[in-house]
């Protein structure tokens, strides 16, 4: 890969790290966590366009940023960045949105809920169950990542998709 597609790599993903925390002003607090649908959506759309390395750098440059002007908790780590990697390996394996989707739900919902346990209870003295993230996660990771994937077979659609992975390869 040459400076230019790197530049170029890099520019797309401050983009999305920027609306991942715009989009977190709009949250939607459950228990301790303040779940924001539009990280997850940002981590499907990272994915597929950027990789895993990207995605994961995106999400966490994102939950530092939400944390430090107050609209993230630390749960914003585990789940965004684990939704992330898998999102990015799920599609890097199978080159299809779908493995993007199924990466960030399992990842964010389920895996990241799990790790979100230790965060929460070590970390932000809450007293919570192992499992008591899931329900919440899974909720706002199906919702951002299915609007990700509407976004992202509109551009399919209009030929934008692949005229953008062109220019970063």
């Amino acid at each position: 890969m040459n400076q230019t597609n790197q530049t170029r790599k890099l520019a797309l993903a401050g983009l999305l790290t920027a609306v991942a925390v715009v989009g977190g002003m709009v949250s939607i607090p459950l228990g301790a966590a303040k779940c924001s649908p539009v990280q997850h959506m940002v981590n499907v759309i990272a994915a597929i366009l950027l990789g895993p390395g990207y995605a994961i750098g995106s999400a966490f440059t994102a939950s530092i940023i939400r944390n430090l002007i107050g609209t993230g908790s630390l749960l914003a780590f585990p789940g965004s960045m684990v939704g992330a990697l898998l999102a990015g390996l799920l599609h890097k394996k199978t080159q299809h949105v779908a493995g993007a989707f199924v990466g960030e739900v399992v990842g964010t919902g389920i895996l990241g809920a799990i790790l979100s346990y230790p965060v929460a209870t070590l970390l932000m003295g809450k007293s919570a169950a192992l499992f008591a993230f899931v329900p919440a996660f899974l909720i706002n990771t199906v919702a951002g990542s299915t609007v990700a994937v509407l976004v992202v077979c509109a551009l399919a659609r209009i030929d934008i998709l692949n005229n953008l992975r062109a220019s970063l390869r």
